[in-house]
């Protein structure tokens, strides 16, 4: 079932965005006149279509992607005899250059207002939550196996980034911080101003989907929210709502603080300092011997909730969906010089594990919209048979006053289905060995 639902949530998410996408270029395409013949969400064999007026709209079998066929374009469908007779005013080489760029946009252009879209109505209706930077600064971070990796210490309290103050806790792995060249982090520790140096690189060690909590967490302040009945705990009578302040008169505050103490007292008899309602009382018992006594925890820092009209929430929107494109361009650039592997590129699988084994609705719309700003991006790339090597081309004819031949594209047109098969080789096979390797 958990498979199921991640498959369902990218196929629908897919089938959106790319059908978006391919509207855009149809709707373009129509208005300056040119004949559609072929609207299709995914790739053959065909499922189910009908015809209307010039064109047959249809579903796919094969749900990565989808296609428009104009009439007097070279395209993936590499049908060149429709190019032997002279061109004809419906046909898509017969005209203008800037007319053929706009539809060649199109389809870019769709997926960028969608991604607005979507982050600005998620802005507007769920606002903004997050841990701010006074917070981290007043609790200071845990450290898990990675942050540990490059030098955080338990307590650190973050400061800054590259030596500019952020706004939230999770600016601190954020794309921004991870990929910055020559990047730090300054923490307060002990009273002292410390930098801990942001390695060469580092962002590889996220590849994992579940790195990120291995990273760092911020500490915040614990209260009892459950008693398993029969534990140690229960038999200390530890309530609901107590707050355990010392463990054998060693002061705790933090959850790591209250577990560090009782693992090393395991299967000793303790003393446990509880705050009930300001009044504070001793209770004894026996701790486990995996070090724990039978409760759960629940946290006392509430996050900063920030909402917004609709007006506030479109720059906030566009700035967001702006931000995943920035972030990715610079991961592409790093990937060129080395500093990225090249095992973060994920394919189908990779993307389904994003989405999650949960149908959340908030998540799937932030996840959709994600991919909505890097199908833009990834197809501005200039790489034939993608709309950015069609553009390339069309500027250098808009520039030059002269088109490249029809054989020339033709060419560049097979080159690039190369280079687009061999990428989407690449992607799934990165799939497979993070399942069978632990990438």
């Amino acid at each position: 079932m958990d498979t199921l639902i991640m498959v369902a949530q990218l196929l629908l998410g897919l089938s959106i965005l790319v059908g978006l996408h391919e509207l855009g270029h149809l709707l373009t395409a129509k208005m300056f006149g040119m004949r559609v013949e072929k609207f299709s969400i995914g790739f053959p064999p065909k499922i189910i279509g009908f015809k209307y007026g010039d064109t047959e709209y249809s579903i796919g079998a094969i749900p990565l992607g989808g296609f428009v066929k104009i009439s007097g374009m070279v395209d993936e469908s590499m049908d060149t005899e429709q190019l032997a007779p002279e061109p004809q005013p419906w046909e898509f080489r017969a005209k203008p250059a800037w007319q053929r760029l706009i539809v060649m946009l199109g389809g870019i252009i769709v997926n960028v207002i969608t991604g607005v879209v979507i982050f600005t109505f998620l802005i507007y209706d769920r606002g903004d939550t997050y841990y701010s930077r006074d917070q981290v600064i007043e609790h200071g971070i845990e450290v898990r196996s990675i942050g540990e990796e490059i030098g955080f210490q338990d307590g650190d309290r973050v400061l800054d980034i590259n030596g500019e103050p952020y706004k939230r806790f999770d600016d601190l792995s954020g794309g921004e911080a991870l990929l910055s060249s020559g990047g730090y982090y300054t923490v307060l520790r002990n009273g002292e101003e410390v930098k801990v140096n942001i390695p060469r690189g580092f962002i590889n060690s996220f590849s994992n989907e579940d790195a990120l909590s291995n990273f760092i967490s911020l500490r915040t302040p614990m209260e009892v929210g459950e008693v398993v009945k029969g534990s140690p705990a229960d038999e200390m009578g530890v309530q609901p709502k107590d707050r355990i302040v010392a463990v054998n008169d060693q002061e705790v505050v933090y959850f790591n603080d209250i577990s560090g103490a009782l693992e090393q007292l395991s299967s000793t008899e303790t003393n446990l300092t509880i705050d009930r309602g300001g009044e504070l009382i001793t209770l004894s018992g026996t701790v486990k011997s995996d070090g724990t006594i039978g409760v759960y925890f629940n946290p006392l820092l509430e996050p900063v909730r920030e909402k917004y009209s609709f007006i506030e929430s479109i720059p906030k929107g566009t700035e967001r969906a702006f931000s995943a494109v920035v972030i990715n361009a610079k991961a592409l650039g790093r990937m060129f010089t080395g500093e990225v592997s090249a095992r973060n590129v994920s394919g189908p699988i990779g993307m389904a594990k994003i989405y999650g084994n949960t149908w959340d609705w908030v998540k799937f719309w932030s996840i959709t919209g994600l991919i909505s700003m890097i199908l833009a991006f990834m197809n501005l790339l200039p790489i034939p048979a993608l709309d950015g090597g069609h553009v390339v081309f069309l500027l250098y004819e808009m520039i030059s006053g002269q088109s490249p031949s029809e054989r020339f594209l033709e060419n560049a047109q097979k080159v690039g289905m190369v280079l687009l098969l061999a990428l989407m080789v690449f992607a799934i096979g990165n799939d497979i060995l993070k399942i069978f390797t632990g990438w």
